[in-house]
């Protein structure tokens, strides 16, 4: 399997827009703890990892559901990726049909929705961050439809139920799973992001 350096430059390559990328770059660190919490005693987090970063690298270049993720899945193949690894990417997106029968494919549909709406409510707290964020805050937008509406709530609530996990659980898990890459996705006081960049 190509290493993390060959994925981030076929991310790049393919992604040339700021948000897009931090976006994988959330649900690749979502989904390096979720190989510990979620996958077998063997889980590679390497490849949960690679899974996260990848899983949305064509969605820029190609965003129709009549292609997106198929192209990817096709020039994934070419370099290299395991057919485990294809399907977990092809199983993000349910329009596909391609059954999540594995706990790679689970979390990474259970993080994918999810990482963004938690990226959106910390983007209008004063403090930018995920550090002082609820459970019961989140639960709360995610009631409200005017909020970050492109996000697929059905996929949120469908995601934790796949993995077999309380939805309150699951969310908290994923708000400290990002804390230590806050200023990586874009969040923090405005003068840190100045900074960082």
């Amino acid at each position: 399997m190509p290493n993390r350096e060959e994925a981030w430059e076929l991310l790049c390559e393919y992604t040339k827009g700021d948000s897009l990328r931090k976006h994988a770059l959330a649900v690749e660190t979502a989904m390096r703890a979720s190989a510990a919490r979620y996958g077998a005693a063997d889980a590679d987090v390497d490849e949960w990892g690679l899974v996260g970063l990848l899983h949305d690298f064509d969605y820029e270049m190609f965003p129709s559901a009549d292609q997106h993720p198929f192209t990817g899945a096709n020039i994934l193949c070419g370099r290299g990726y395991s057919e485990r690894f294809i399907k977990a990417i092809m199983g993000h997106a349910t329009y596909t049909n391609v059954p999540r029968d594995t706990d790679m494919a689970k979390a990474l549909f259970a993080t994918d929705e999810l990482c963004g709406f938690l990226v959106a409510c910390a983007l209008v707290r004063p403090s930018r961050s995920l550090d002082d964020m609820e459970v019961k805050s989140v639960k709360k937008k995610l009631k409200d439809k005017h909020f970050a509406r492109s996000v697929n709530r059905d996929d949120i609530y469908q995601g934790a139920e796949e993995l077999g996990v309380e939805l309150d659980d699951h969310i908290r898990f994923v708000i400290d799973a990002l804390k230590p890459v806050q200023k990586e996705i874009g969040l923090g006081p405005r003068e840190e992001q100045a900074t960082s960049a």
